[in-house]
This record gives C-alpha cells, sequence and structure tokens, in this order.
C-alpha cells in the first residue's frame, strides 16, 4: 500500500459480520435478566395533566418501578436537559425553557413522555401502562412558523426561540437597492423523519458501585457530560459504550430522554434496565429534521455578477430546545450560505419558533443542505430570469482559484478550490451534450424530462481534536482506539487501511476499538463528516510519535545514532547496516526486551481548520404530465473530496446521502392534522424511497487537496445530501416549465406534481 493509500479502494472488512448476523448491537447485547422499560406517551399535542395516577400500574404484575417527573425531581437528579442558545440580534440569548426528560405539569406534543414504566417482561411493561391514570385537558395548539398562537413557554413569548442576525444588513440592503436585477423566491424546505435502520435503544447497568449506560449513540463523550449532569455525579461514576450503531444521521447524536429515563431506574433500583424503541415510537418521539422556510433576495449587476444575497428563514424547534437545535438554520446555515460564489456582502436573518411538535435537530448536513438548497434554487432562479445558462451564471461567480484562501461574505475561510474545473469535469461526465437527445426520446413517450444542477460546499463541523492510541498486543497483533463511533460508514476498514498505509502493518492484524469512555481518553464523536478526518490526522501524528520512540530504541540496541535509523512506511532502515525490520518485528523485539513503555502510542491532535468538500450535482428526471407520477432517472456526480483514502467507502457515502436526498424530494414528508396528530406515523403513510425509485448514480472525483489537513482530504459523509436537494428540485422545474409551472415545492409526490401541472394549465389558460 502506498502513501496515503493512493486511493485503493478496500472492501469494508466489517460487513461480513453484519451481512452474516454477528452484529453486536445494543439490544443484542443487554445483559440477562435486564427489566424492560416501556414509555407512556402523551396523545395530546398541548394541554395541562389534570391527573398522573401511577399506583395501580406500580402494583401491576412484574412492575419494579413507574418514575415520573415528581420522582426525578425527589431522587436528587436533574430533570431538564441541555441545549444550545444562540445569541438574538438584541445581544440577549436565546429562550431556555425547561425540557423535562418527563413532562411535568404540561404536555407539548404528541409523543411526549409522560412516565416510564419498568417491568420483568416488556409485555407486563405495557400491561402496567395502561392501568396510568393520566388525564389531559387539552390546550389551542400551535403549528404554523409564525409569532403568535397559542403560547407554548412563558419563557418564549410569541413563542419564539431565538432572532438571530449575521452579516452585513445594512450593506446588503445598500447593495439590493442599486442591483441592476433583484431575484427574489421562497423556498420551503420539508419536514423528514430520520428512519435509522435501528432505532433508538439503551441499556444501563451496575458495574463495580460505577453506572455503565450503553447507547446506539454518535460517539461516548457527549453522551457521558449529559449523564454526568442528569445524575448529578462525577465523571468518574459513569461509563458510556456505544456498541455497533445501526444508522445515525445526526439523530443519534444528541442525547435524547429515555437514555436518562434507563440510567435513572437503575440508578434507584440497582439492577439493570433496558429500553428498545419500536418504530411508531420513533416516528413520534425522535428529532425530526429539517422543516423552515426561507425568503431569498440576490441582487445581479448588468454582467450577470452577484452583487448582494440576503435570507431570512423561518424554522421549527418543535416543542423544545434540542441539543443543537437553536445553531442549525443560524450559525451552521452561515457556514456555506454563500456557496461557491464571490458575493460581496450576505445578510441571514433567522427566527426559530415553538410549535406544538417533537423537537427538530440534526440531520444529514445540519443546517448546510438547508442553505445550499436555498442558494442553488436562487441561482436557477436567477439564470431563467436573467436569460443566462445555469452552468454560465456559476461560473461567471465562482471564487476564482487565485482568490484563495478566501473568506466568505459570512466569515469562513475556504483553503481551496477550483470549481470550475470541476464543473467542467462534471459536465463531461454527466453528458449534458446528449441532453436535448435523451429529453426528446422522453417526449416521443409522452414524458417530460429535466436537467437540473446544484454546486454545493460543504463546511465539516465537530472538533477539531483527535485522540489516537495504537497498542501493540502480546500476540503481535494491533489495536488502534478512535474517539469517533462507527453508525455503518466502515470506520473498522479505513481506520486500519490508514494505519497500515503509515506502517507496514498488515491491515488484518489491526483492530478497531471505539466506543468505551473508560478506553477512550476524550473523543468528538461522528458527525458533520468529520470523522475520517480528524482521526486520520491524529492518527498520523502518533505513528509519528511511534517512529520516533522504536527508532531510539533501535539505536540504543544497535549502538548507533538515532539519526542513523530512519522508517519508509514498511520498514525501519539503519545505516551501514543489513537490519530491516517491520514495526511490528520491532514490536516484538521491544516486547522481548521487556519494554513496557514501548506498548502503547497516544496523541492528542488538533487541525487548525476544517476542510470544505464541495462539487457538482446533475440530476434528470421524467414526469408524466398525465398522472404527475415522476422519477429521478439519471444522476451524477463529480465530488472534490482532495485526497481519498479508499474510494469505494466515498462512493457509498454518496450514494446514501444522494439517496437520502431523494427521498425528500421525491417523497418524504412529515404531515401533522390541525390537532397535532402526527398522520405519518408508519411506513405506511411516510413515503421512504424505494429501491425501484433509485437512479444508479454515477460519482467521480476531481480533487483539489486541502491545505488544511497533512492528508489533504475533504469530508464526504453528507456530502451527497447536501447536493441532492436542489439538483432534483431545479430538474423537476425545468421538466415542468413548458407546462406553465414556475414554482416546485418538495416532496414531488404524483399528487403533487399532478396539481402544479394543473395549476399551471389554468394559470396559462
Amino acid at each position: 500500500m502506498q502513501k496515503f493509500g493512493k486511493s485503493q479502494s478496500v472492501k469494508r472488512v466489517e460487513d461480513v459480520r453484519f451481512l452474516t448476523g454477528q452484529g453486536r448491537y445494543v439490544d443484542d447485547i443487554a445483559p440477562k435478566g435486564a427489566l424492560h422499560g416501556f414509555v407512556l406517551r402523551s396523545s395530546y399535542a398541548h394541554g395541562k395533566i389534570a391527573a398522573l395516577d401511577v399506583e395501580a400500574a406500580r402494583a401491576a404484575p412484574g412492575v419494579a418501578l413507574v418514575l415520573t417527573a415528581a420522582d426525578i425531581v425527589a431522587a436528587g437528579f436533574e430533570l431538564g436537559m441541555k441545549g444550545v442558545l444562540m445569541d438574538n440580534r438584541d445581544g440577549t440569548k436565546g429562550a431556555a425553557p425547561l425540557r423535562p426528560v418527563l413532562a411535568t405539569d404540561t404536555v407539548r406534543y404528541v409523543g411526549e413522555a409522560v412516565a416510564f414504566v419498568v417491568a420483568t417482561t416488556i409485555a407486563q411493561a405495557k400491561d402496567a401502562a395502561e392501568l396510568v391514570g393520566l388525564e389531559i385537558d387539552d390546550l389551542p395548539v400551535k403549528l404554523g412558523l409564525e409569532a403568535g398562537g397559542q403560547e407554548i413557554h412563558a419563557e418564549a413569548p410569541g413563542n419564539i426561540a431565538y432572532d438571530y442576525g449575521l452579516g452585513e444588513e445594512a450593506a446588503v440592503a445598500d447593495a439590493l437597492s442599486k442591483a441592476a436585477q433583484i431575484v427574489t423566491l421562497t423556498v420551503p424546505d420539508n419536514r423528514i423523519i430520520v428512519c435509522s435502520m435501528e432505532p433508538r435503544g439503551s441499556y444501563a447497568e451496575i458495574e463495580d458501585g460505577r453506572l455503565h449506560v450503553c447507547i446506539n449513540g454518535q460517539g461516548v463523550w457527549a453522551a457521558k457530560s449529559d449523564l454526568v449532569h442528569h445524575m448529578k455525579v462525577s465523571k468518574e461514576d459513569i461509563r458510556v459504550t456505544n456498541p455497533d450503531v445501526g444508522g445515525g444521521f445526526g439523530m443519534k447524536g444528541m442525547m435524547h430522554p429515555e437514555a436518562v429515563m434507563v440510567a435513572f431506574a437503575t440508578q434507584i433500583l440497582g439492577v439493570p434496565v433496558r429500553w428498545m424503541s419500536e418504530r411508531t415510537e420513533a416516528m413520534l418521539a425522535d428529532n425530526g429534521g429539517r422543516d423552515l422556510s426561507s425568503t431569498v433576495t440576490m441582487g445581479f449587476d448588468t454582467a450577470g455578477k452577484i452583487t448582494a444575497y440576503k435570507v431570512e428563514n423561518v424554522s421549527n424547534m418543535g416543542a423544545y430546545n434540542s441539543g443543537f437545535a437553536q445553531a442549525i438554520q443560524s450559525l451552521l446555515f452561515t457556514k456555506v450560505m454563500p456557496g461557491t460564489y464571490d458575493i460581496p456582502c450576505a445578510w441571514l436573518h433567522s427566527v426559530g419558533f415553538y410549535t406544538n411538535t417533537n423537537p427538530v435537530d440534526a440531520y444529514r448536513g445540519a443546517g448546510r443542505p438547508e442553505a445550499i438548497y436555498v442558494l442553488e434554487r436562487a441561482m436557477d432562479q436567477a439564470a431563467r430570469e436573467l436569460g443566462i445558462d445555469p452552468l454560465e451564471l456559476r461560473r461567471r461567480n465562482f471564487i476564482a482559484p487565485s482568490n484563495f484562501p478566501y473568506t466568505s461574505a459570512t466569515g469562513v475561510t475556504y483553503d481551496v478550490g477550483e470549481f470550475g474545473k470541476v464543473l467542467s469535469r462534471a459536465e463531461e461526465v454527466s453528458d449534458i451534450a446528449g441532453f436535448a437527445a435523451r429529453r426528446s426520446a422522453s417526449e416521443a413517450r409522452g414524458l417530460r424530462r429535466g436537467l437540473g444542477l446544484c454546486y454545493y460546499i460543504e463546511s465539516i463541523l465537530g472538533d477539531t481534536s483527535e485522540v489516537t492510541t495504537v497498542v501493540f498486543d502480546d500476540d503481535g497483533r494491533v489495536q488502534i482506539h478512535a474517539g469517533t463511533q462507527s453508525n455503518g460508514q466502515g470506520h473498522e476498514t479505513v481506520y486500519a487501511q490508514f494505519l497500515s498505509d503509515q506502517t507496514g502493518i498488515p491491515a488484518d492484524q489491526i483492530r478497531l476499538i471505539q466506543g468505551d469512555s473508560d478506553i477512550i481518553p476524550r473523543g468528538g464523536g461522528t458527525g458533520g463528516s468529520r470523522s475520517v478526518t480528524v482521526q486520520n490526522a491524529a492518527t498520523l501524528a502518533t505513528v509519528a510519535v511511534m517512529v520516533e520512540n522504536f527508532a531510539g530504541f533501535l539505536a540504543d540496541r544497535e549502538g548507533v545514532d538515532p539519526n542513523d535509523v530512519s522508517f519508509d512506511d514498511e520498514r525501519f532502515r539503519i545505516a551501514g547496516s543489513n537490519l530491516t525490520p517491520t514495526m511490528l518485528e520491532v514490536a516484538a523485539l521491544a516486547r522481548a526486551d521487556g519494554r513496557a513503555d514501548l506498548k502503547r502510542f497516544t496523541k492528542l491532535n488538533t487541525l487548525a481548520s476544517m476542510s470544505f468538500p464541495n462539487g457538482a450535482h446533475f440530476a434528470e428526471v421524467e414526469v408524466d404530465p398525465a398522472t404527475g407520477k415522476s422519477l429521478v432517472v439519471k444522476y451524477t456526480v463529480t465530488d472534490d473530496f482532495g485526497n481519498l483514502i479508499n474510494p469505494m467507502l466515498a462512493e457509498g457515502q454518496v450514494h446514501g446521502g444522494v439517496a437520502q436526498g431523494i427521498g425528500q424530494a421525491m417523497s418524504e414528508h412529515v404531515v401533522y392534522d390541525e390537532q397535532g396528530q402526527l398522520l405519518t406515523a408508519s411506513f405506511m403513510d411516510y413515503a421512504l424511497p424505494r429501491a425501484d425509485e433509485m437512479p444508479m448514480i454515477g460519482f467521480h472525483t476531481e480533487p483539489t487537496p486541502s491545505l488544511n489537513n497533512p492528508m489533504g482530504m475533504k469530508g464526504c459523509g453528507e456530502a451527497g445530501t447536501v447536493g441532492a436537494l436542489a439538483a432534483v428540485t431545479n430538474a423537476m422545474l425545468d421538466a415542468l416549465a413548458p407546462l406553465g409551472v414556475n414554482e416546485v415545492t418538495m416532496p414531488f409526490t404524483p399528487h403533487r406534481v399532478w396539481e402544479m401541472i394543473n395549476e399551471g394549465k389554468r394559470a396559462a389558460s
């Protein structure tokens, strides 16, 4: 294996274990005999709890505990959950109403947890929950994204969670007043349910007097911090682990109430307690994603250059602040708000509202897909209104390669970028020249075909620091300890592959250890496309420590100067000697000499800045105008991910991200009725994309190595979703515009498309 892998595609080693039923998921490994927890949830979207009588439930067969908010407070635990608060435009902090683990005197969404029943079996727990005397006096329900309506929290007048602004408001207003042409567009972004393959679950137990909580999450240290907060104990008293995790997508990156309930119950009872979500329960209670609407105003000069950019968005927090919710459509939105364009001034005004729905938080991309969707919809609209080819308009406004490093109008510094080169490659591999013929062929079959482009950029998020530990075992194998957490991305393969590349240690002799706060000294977890870049940078730093120490050991052993010992990524070389030991052989020599200090190596590494993957997505859709039935029939991605370690894994990440983007664009949509009842609470009602609705996805790369890490890498985990929304939507408008349709809104279900076509016909007549 050559330096940095030289983009070698290596199959995922963990898949054999997963596909043969050998995965160790949280519900597989819960302690035998653990009691089962069941959550009694509100069936009202908003109401006062008039009565909560749990005595009959406590006396039911098999019941060990029924936990209410009052019990949590009486036990001395912390009831309120943590959440990020944004700075308002007036300098105050965003609203911080109590988000209780269990409802106190008021329920605020259908599915909110009211009581936690623990029994010998799950059937007994469910039966006992039926005996709880819960009476709720309903209150008016607030669903809209506007100020006013029934007040949900006294701490949030007008139901405003935050009122955030960033950029140059006055400069933007002045530039827009002088613009030769102004383009304005309102862009809704529909709410989705995350639907990870494995629903959330957790168990807790007492180990040697300490609390051990196992969560199928995206890292252990943030969860441990939250549990320390709730349990009111020192961090030494709690161990948190993550086993195999079947999908996270941001939703498992923050604390939910149920893991805290499990910890409380175990601490009170002194015995193991487990909880596993059911699918409809997950749809009701998991944090949702997206759910915002943005109004865009973009100014242009006579040459088609952008002179100013303004976005005003309103977003749904749900009933409470979840972990990162206030930051997503505000601060995180601004990270890529100006995209790849040389925009002189920009302004974002973002307002979050509380509604009587379950909380909304991070979903694959967390703010960046939303921002790029808005921007690229506006660019497409501008191309139509200005009469400029969509590719040409983007080329006119790209940041020139000579202008890097480039600080955007929202204050983010991009290190490198060659956007024009990437777009040209994308145009070639997508066969844009052949689109007219494909459109004619579709029309011959009675179908309308549209082409859509999205040029995206993504800002990698999260902690810039990570620790890698490498341990040489006595049996000759090697452990690599990582502070991130695989949710299906292939970390077991790529981390071993990278360490093998740098050391010559065979990858099949390297074992990944992750997800254990007792073993991992610190860790930023997985999220924001940070994992491989930040973790491998730490691995590179740890390898340097290993080489230095092993070289010193060899120099002492052979009686030479340490400067005469070198390492070429496979073997050590000693000047004047024919000895060329591998790193494993040197480790064995050190072990034989009793050098315990050469068994374990750890290094904390911090990157100066994150990277900025970018690329072009071209989507083609076909629409049957008679029925509204639509399909994405061709999809091609050309990404700049910098240097790739494993192109196969990168392509898999892109495929998954595009699938989630197409799902939201074409069919996924959360629907509540006027009373706040969720109407899409099963897979009969919530339309995930099916295999026969997905196109083959062409994947190509045109790399410009990042300057912000020694490997020249750029993250790739969320890029597919960031680009997909606008590419599909722009393609849909391109298909429908000849039918008089001037505005399209996701999701493009057959009924909605049919309605848009008929509205266009009525408008034309």
